[in-house]
């Protein structure tokens, strides 16, 4: 005798609330963008703050989510300490974080920011497995009320693990920023970022080469201290964008200590850089998006 099987409820059928919830919310996100390197020590969080202030400066609506949960780094470089995280319950009894926002006292369209380091002591190691940490980068991504963005920016840990994974099986990504500096390690590590990238089939590829060269404040000579034009070399190498230099500049430090991105800090080498950078970035997700329109 045949007879109907019967319902089965087992977990991970279907699409689960938080999955959702994240599909949703990145309908409202217009450009989502990856910053990340192959290696640690290339300034890829002071590029993505930096990225991130140069568009809200531009007038755009701006968040960023630190992905690197293990060495977060991007609150304290807003100026963001340790701080009270509010949240909202919804009818459905989850409940949405509130993310702080910067506005560098109207300098800049306010910036919504997320990060570990708001949660924890600056000294308290946060010591979690894969699992831990890929379940905070997705409720990050959906269980924050990020609202309309212009653009979405996620800074990344070094490297090509866990993380990277997680946001781009999440989320569709419009474009990848990878930061390197003309070492050759550097070099050799961000051209695995690059085609980790080209296999996740991100639209849009571009290399920065940050820490470029040293304009001596004595003399005023360029002094190239990692060697020259390797991240334009490797992103004609590899067929990707090469959006440009920023210099080593002696006044990052002093607004890097009072929490304040370079760009709003002074008119300087580095601040012009990742001006010129941003407005390039912009310009080119609208070529591919066919949006020329003015915003």
């Amino acid at each position: 005798m045949t007879i109907k099987a019967p319902t089965l409820n087992l977990p991970g059928l279907g699409v689960d609330p938080l999955t959702q919830r994240i599909k949703e919310k990145e309908k409202k996100w217009k450009y989502k963008i990856a910053v990340l390197s192959g290696k640690g020590g290339v300034g890829k969080s002071t590029v993505a703050v930096n990225l991130t202030a140069a568009l809200a400066k531009m007038g755009y609506f701006v968040g960023i989510l630190d992905a690197d949960i293990h060495g977060p780094n991007v609150a304290k470089m807003f100026g963001i300490g340790n701080t009270d995280i509010y949240a909202e319950k919804f009818e459905d009894g989850h409940f949405e974080m509130i993310p702080p926002t910067v506005d560098f006292m109207g300098q800049v369209t306010p910036i919504k920011v997320m990060s570990m380091g708001m949660m924890v002591p600056e000294d308290q190691p946060i010591i979690w497995r894969g699992s831990l940490v890929t379940k905070a980068i997705k409720q990050f991504l959906g269980d924050v009320m990020w609202g309309e963005l212009d653009f979405m920016i996620i800074d990344f840990p070094p490297g090509t693990g866990d993380e990277i994974l997680t946001v781009v099986q999440s989320i569709q990504l419009d474009a990848a920023i990878i930061v390197t500096t003309p070492q050759e390690v550097a070099l050799l590590d961000t051209g695995k970022a690059v085609n980790m990238m080209k296999k996740m089939e991100v639209p849009y590829i571009a290399v920065i080469e940050n820490m470029s060269y040293l304009i001596c404040p004595h003399c005023g000579n360029k002094i190239d201290i990692f060697g020259e034009g390797g991240g334009e070399k490797l992103a004609e190498k590899e067929g990707v964008d090469f959006l440009g230099k920023v210099p080593i500049d002696l006044k990052a430090r002093e607004a890097s200590d009072l929490g304040i991105p370079i760009v709003l800090y002074g008119d300087t080498p580095a601040a012009k850089a990742f001006m010129e950078i941003a407005e390039k970035l912009v310009n080119k997700l609208k070529e591919i998006k066919g949006d020329g329109r003015e915003e």
